[in-house]
């Protein structure tokens, strides 16, 4: 379980093929503190430490996840937001995000509103919904949804958030993880039955 608030943005150091898995290898500066088998959100989508190395540690993800995912664009230099797992014992800063990515969304819109941010993005609607002041996931950042219609919604950013998260590196037409509020995904689907 995840929190949705970002830790640090990380930088990809190296991208290995191995049959449909691809290894990432990501610089962080909590490097000294991880462990194999350690789970880390990169972009909202939870991954395992299995390799540590003097100065990166790396991750594989299998092809489910990088067709899910937005990780299979990743090209060596990139920036991916990181959170390691919550502790039961933590304040729930963000919302509770499992780092089961639903599907990619594409940014629409960027619009500059003098000291922040509010970005517009599309998603395939299928059985996900978003709803106005609920909590989305977006490149494994806690939000909060402003605007929603179906397959469509925005989300305000502070200053601090577009400093400290992959956001401030986006352009109108890349892809991003999202991740729908777990409570609205199941009252969503005992709406359906």
């Amino acid at each position: 379980m995840f929190t949705g608030i970002v830790e640090e943005i990380a930088e990809v150091t190296a991208i290995e093929q191995e049959k449909a898995n691809t290894h990432f290898y990501l610089k962080s500066k909590f490097l000294p503190e991880l462990k194999i088998d350690q789970s880390i959100a990169h972009n909202g989508t939870c991954l395992t430490v299995t390799k540590l190395n003097e100065d990166s540690y790396s991750v594989t993800a299998i092809e489910e996840t990088l067709q899910r995912t937005n990780l299979g664009t990743l090209k060596v230099g990139d920036k991916v937001n990181l959170e390691r797992c919550m502790r039961l014992s933590d304040r729930l800063d963000g919302h509770l995000v499992q780092g089961h990515v639903d599907q990619v969304g594409e940014l629409t819109k960027i619009e500059d509103q003098n000291g922040s941010y509010k970005l517009y993005f599309n998603y395939k609607q299928k059985e996900f919904v978003t709803v106005e002041k609920g909590s989305i996931c977006v490149n494994g950042i806690s939000l909060t949804v402003v605007d929603s219609e179906p397959g469509m919604f925005s989300v305000a950013i502070i200053p601090y958030t577009w400093d400290n998260t992959n956001l401030s590196f986006l352009k109108v037409g890349d892809l991003v993880n999202l991740e729908f509020d777990i409570l609205g995904k199941y009252v969503q689907k005992l709406i359906a039955k």
